[in-house]
C-alpha cells in the first residue's frame, strides 16, 4: 500500500463542494471515480481543507492510499486523463510516509478572496470573483481587519452549522489590498471555521461601502454572536490557496 499525496486545482462551481454528497457531484467523488477507473481500487480521498459549493482551489492538498504501483508522475497523468472534461486537475502527487496525513498533518492553511470592484458586469470572472459595483476603501477594510488578527473566539464568524468543537480559532494574517479594479483579501490561519473566511470578508465589504465603521468589525468579534454578523460574502469568490506542512517547511530551510 502506497500513500499519494496530491496537488488539487479545481473550479468549484460545478460542485456541491471538494466533500463526497449523497445526491450531488464534488471534487472527493470525481477523484475517488477516476482513481477507481485506473486502478480497480476503492480509494478515500482525505484533504486538508473543505469547501463549500462554489469554492474553488488553487493547490489543495489531499491523499489516498493505492495497492497498484505507481511512479507518480504516471500516476498524476492518468488521473489526469481519467478526470477530463470536468474541472478538476491534479498539479502534482508525490509519495508520502504512511504516517502522514493531508488533513492532520497540516500545520497551516491560507485562502484568499477576489473581488472584481467596478461598474461592469463581469464576462470573464463571472462565477469566480464576487463583483461589487460601488467603490470600496481598501484601505479602510484593511485597518478594520487587523481587529480579527490573532486569538479569538469567532463564534460571531462561524456557521450555524460549524461542526468544530471549540470557536477559538488564532488567525496570523488577514490582509487587504487593491489590484486595480480587483480588491484582495488573503487570510492564512492554522484553521479556520465553517464560513470564517467568507463572514469576515462579508463584513469588511460592509466597512469598504462605508455601511460599517472601521471599528464595527472589532465590535461584531467581541459580541460572539452570529445574529452580530452584517453579511456572509457569496462562495464563488473564495479560493483555497495553500496547505502547509513541517517537513515542506524542513525542506524550504535547506
Amino acid at each position: 500500500m502506497t500513500r499519494f499525496a496530491l496537488t488539487i486545482e479545481f473550479d468549484g462551481g460545478p460542485f456541491c463542494g471538494l466533500q463526497r454528497q449523497d445526491n450531488a457531484p464534488s471534487v472527493q467523488q470525481s477523484i475517488e471515480d477516476a482513481a477507481k477507473r485506473l486502478t480497480g481500487e476503492k480509494v478515500t480521498l482525505h484533504s486538508a481543507g473543505r469547501t463549500d459549493s462554489g469554492v474553488h482551489a488553487l493547490a489543495m492538498r489531499s491523499h489516498f492510499d493505492i495497492d497498484k504501483p505507481f511512479e507518480p508522475f504516471r500516476l498524476m497523468e492518468a488521473l489526469n486523463a481519467h478526470l477530463r472534461p470536468e474541472p478538476v486537475a491534479i498539479t502534482h502527487c508525490e509519495i508520502r510516509p504512511e504516517d502522514w496525513h493531508a488533513r492532520f498533518s497540516c500545520v497551516g492553511r491560507s485562502y484568499e478572496y477576489r473581488i472584481r470592484n467596478r461598474r461592469a458586469p463581469l464576462t470573464l470572472e463571472k462565477g469566480r470573483a464576487w463583483h461589487i459595483a460601488r467603490p470600496l476603501d481598501a484601505d479602510a477594510m484593511h485597518e478594520a481587519a487587523q481587529a480579527l488578527v490573532g486569538q479569538h473566539d469567532f463564534t460571531t464568524f462561524r456557521s450555524a452549522h460549524c461542526q468544530a468543537a471549540d470557536p477559538v480559532k488564532t488567525l496570523d494574517t488577514l490582509d487587504v489590498s487593491r489590484e486595480g479594479d480587483a480588491v484582495i483579501i488573503r487570510a492564512a490561519a492554522r484553521s479556520f471555521l465553517h464560513h470564517q473566511v467568507r463572514s469576515m470578508v462579508g463584513c469588511l465589504s460592509l466597512v469598504g461601502q462605508g455601511t460599517w465603521r472601521v471599528k464595527q468589525v472589532g465590535e461584531a468579534l467581541a459580541a460572539q454572536d452570529r445574529a452580530a454578523l452584517g453579511l456572509n460574502a457569496p462562495p464563488q469568490g473564495l479560493y483555497f490557496v495553500a496547505a502547509r506542512y513541517a517537513d515542506d517547511q524542513q525542506e524550504n530551510s535547506k
